[in-house]
């Protein structure tokens, strides 16, 4: 199969207009200094940023964030300021990717790595995404049978809600019906207010790194399924082919940055309520809540039927905006490799491939899901620990591309950008090997392994600070209407990306992390599964 063109952006036609859930913009509104247009320019923007994040609240996290305030109390808040952060870091570099290319990540990642890198990124995402989506058909399974709908029904329910709200053939449908989920997931602060909780208890656990109990391997594996449930791979494929399907360029770029950092703002205020509401009405209730329906049970106990409504709510809301952004990165992946159309604006008839690998993963989770003794706290487990073992080559494969002159010009990475992710990517590898080998081996000294990385992605980061520093004067400097007007060149005109010693250091890296984790994950999940 040829290589299809990669798509040019740029300034565009004077008559640019993009068509969001909450209103539309033209070109004029950009322009205009009004702060009243400039406000309602942002409102028609936002949605892929905003969607992206609340999209990984999904029955998962909300279960994960409930377990960790129920065992931890308020001692774990401290990671999501943290998880802004990185949200915020990781996922403005896909907004730049996105909006300057006009290209899905896969298929940059064909492009500029390989075939071999592209399907093995895609293959990871689905096998990943697939166990994501079963989940969320377990979450709505127990949400709904929370008010005695049976599993048939609940699960028939999702898979045509989820059907029903990409067939319109109007990118703004579904990107509205995602936000009225959005404005859902808000339910998540009464619940917290009905919650007998203290402010100071809060302001200490989100100000003060600490845990309760100690730095055991329980605590690291929560920490890191906070983590893993925060930050996944299926969102840089996500918002980066969102964007380009909303056809938001470098014109709009300001605005989808800012609807990103929003999201990452509300969806980790949205993990804290929920951990605090755990912490304060199910922490001091005899008994555990293992799963999301003995969490709805708890509140209930603890809050009365409105907490267990609340909860049952959340989660329902959690399901479903998960299961549609997971599937939707899945086909949106999938047609990046395979060159198909893909595009939420495209009636069926017209992208059969792209609406065909949608409809066939709903149809599979929702089968699989209703499996007699499914085994749902390994699912869980497997998706915690496989989006821990991904997500940090993922990040590497997203900065070696936002330093990719050929497709970003004079939007690669400024040298601040370079260390920060840097940093981030290196502790977040450091996170994921922890896990994997806390999995297999429990009783492993999981302080001295966290010291020993910290002190070696410390380094690794001064390295990348001194030779950024160094080449700081190399950078062009490009004025602004140049910068706006600057499109990527069409497949057949770019240059193979330079074989460095920095790129083949990195690449070979990732190999041989992929390869030990991958193999340390299967050898833990065959023992599990035996137990």
């Amino acid at each position: 199969m040829s290589n299809p063109k990669l798509q040019a952006t740029g300034l565009g036609a004077a008559d640019e207009t993009i068509r969001g859930g909450f209103g539309r913009i033209t070109t004029s509104d950009v322009q205009s200094p009004s702060i009243k247009r400039r406000l309602l320019a942002l409102l028609a923007i936002m949605g892929p940023g905003i969607i992206v994040m609340v999209g990984d609240n999904d029955a998962g996290g909300i279960t994960t964030y409930a377990q960790a305030g129920q065992a931890y109390g308020t001692s774990l808040l401290w990671t999501l300021p943290l998880l802004v952060v990185v949200l915020a870091v990781s996922q403005e570099m896909v907004v730049r990717l996105g909006a300057v290319t006009g290209v899905g990540h896969g298929r940059l990642l064909k492009e500029r790595f390989g075939k071999f890198w592209a399907v093995f990124s895609v293959i990871d995402l689905f096998v990943l995404n697939f166990l994501t989506l079963v989940t969320e058909f377990i979450g709505v399974r127990y949400a709904l049978g929370y008010i005695g709908i049976p599993p048939y029904a609940s699960v028939f329910l999702m898979a045509a809600v989820l059907v029903a709200s990409v067939i319109s053939g109007r990118f703004e449908r579904w990107e509205r019906f995602m936000l009225v989920l959005v404005l859902v997931s808000l339910a998540v602060f009464p619940l917290m207010a009905l919650s007998p909780f203290r402010w100071s208890s809060v302001a200490v656990g989100a100000l003060f790194p600490s845990i309760k109990g100690g730095l055991t391997s329980t605590a690291v594996i929560f920490i890191i399924g906070i983590v893993g449930t925060t930050v996944a791979p299926w969102q840089l494929f996500f918002q980066q082919s969102n964007i380009i399907d909303k056809r938001i360029t470098p014109r709009w770029i300001r605005y989808e940055r800012a609807d990103t950092f929003i999201g990452s703002l509300l969806t980790n205020v949205a993990a804290a309520a929920v951990m605090v509401a755990a912490a304060f009405a199910l922490g001091g209730v005899t008994g555990q809540f293992q799963d999301a329906g003995g969490l709805i049970r708890g509140f209930a106990h603890s809050l009365g039927s409105l907490g267990g409504y609340l909860f049952a709510l959340v989660l329902l809301e959690a399901s479903l905006i998960g299961a549609a952004t997971v599937t939707l990165s899945t086909s949106y992946a999938l047609g990046d490799l395979f060159g198909v159309d893909q595009s939420l604006n495209r009636p069926v008839r017209d992208a059969k491939g792209f609406y065909g690998s949608y409809l066939i993963l709903v149809i599979l989770a929702a089968g699989i899901v209703l499996i007699p003794r499914l085994p749902l706290s390994l699912i869980n487990l497997a998706v915690q620990v496989l989006a821990g073992v991904l997500l940090p080559s993922a990040l590497a494969f997203l900065l070696l591309l936002c330093n990719d002159k050929e497709i970003l010009g004079p939007w690669v990475n400024p040298p601040w950008l370079n260390v920060v992710a840097t940093f981030i990517i290196g502790l977040l590898l450091e996170l994921s090997l922890i896990l994997t080998v806390v999995t297999v081996v429990p009783s492993v000294n999981v302080l001295s392994i966290l010291i020993v990385g910290l002190s070696l992605v410390a380094l690794v980061t001064v390295g990348v600070w001194i030779s950024q520093w160094r080449s700081r004067n190399s950078r062009p400097i490009v004025d602004k209407v140049a910068r706006l007007s600057w499109s990527m060149p069409a497949s057949a005109l770019l240059h193979r990306p330079r074989v460095n010693r920095g790129r083949s250091l990195v690449l070979g890296g990732l190999r041989i992390y992929l390869i030990v984790a991958i193999a340390l994950m299967i050898v833990s999940f065959v023992r599990l599964g035996g137990g």
